[in-house]
């Protein structure tokens, strides 16, 4: 073999490599990482959301997809492969959507999906684009458990997650040493002194009025006395996600 011969051999299987790395490079760059939506276009125009949801993605670090657009999650093996975004067998809980237009957002978002839309890294940011859909997502800020309100979306039975009931809403904020219940009903405006050890919460609760509130709201404020009736509770964030577990068992999970 010529020495000319050699060198285009030794080019070219460099060449090779550089490309192999680069088409792996993407999905190196994801892996680990969670984004949430800022920008919703189609064809052309803002494209409104459910109320209180977003476009959320979580890239894992074994090339799953892990994407929830604020009712079922779906998952699937990942390729990001010639600037396509490729989801192998998505599949998706089957949990019961309080509200049908979520439900046909969870369709929305698994249609976008199967067509493969093309990805690009614009700085920090992450731009979806399918045939008529462009999505801007921007990672995501570490929640804190003070600062922001938390919202009830689920209500914990020992080892069950039941979903909130549709027609009530509650919502905590902890600021100041105060952690502020408010459900519109008995739980108003209410303050309760509270500290942190470690993942321990311990409150300092009191008597609440007795009005009755409707079947909806009487279930969420009965699941909210007995997760802080102990006056302890677990706490876990887990991104935008709150759980509070009491010894047993009951409690509550939030959303920021």
């Amino acid at each position: 073999m010529s020495h000319r011969i050699a060198l285009a051999v030794l080019l070219l299987a460099a060449t090779s490599a550089c490309a192999g790395g680069q088409a792996g490079q993407g999905s190196a760059n994801l892996r680990g990482k969670v984004y949430v939506s800022s920008s919703v276009t189609e064809q052309g125009k803002p494209r409104a959301l459910v109320e209180g949801t977003k476009v959320d993605l979580r890239f894992t670090d074994d090339d799953r997809l892990i994407a929830n657009v604020g009712c079922n999650m779906m998952q699937g093996q990942v390729s990001l492969d010639g600037g396509k975004l490729s989801v192998a067998d998505l599949s998706s809980t089957a949990m019961g959507c309080p509200k049908p237009e979520l439900h046909q957002q969870d369709e929305w978002f698994a249609k976008l999906l199967d067509a493969k839309p093309s990805w690009k890294l614009d700085g920090a940011n992450l731009v979806l684009t399918g045939s008529d859909t462009e999505i801007v997502l921007g990672t995501e800020a570490p929640a804190t458990l003070e600062g922001g309100t938390w919202t009830v979306d689920g209500i914990i039975a020992g080892d069950a997650v039941s979903s909130f009931p549709g027609g009530a809403k509650a919502t905590f904020v902890f600021q100041d040493g105060n952690m502020k219940v408010d459900t519109g009903c008995n739980y108003k405006d209410a303050a309760y002194p509270y500290e942190v050890d470690g993942q321990r919460l311990v409150a300092q609760m009191a008597v609440t009025t007795l009005i009755r509130c409707g079947d909806d709201m009487n279930s969420v404020e009965t699941a909210i006395h007995k997760t802080l009736d102990s006056g302890e509770v677990t706490y876990k964030i887990d991104r935008n996600s709150l759980t509070l577990t009491n010894a047993s068992g009951a409690g509550l999970t939030l959303k920021k």
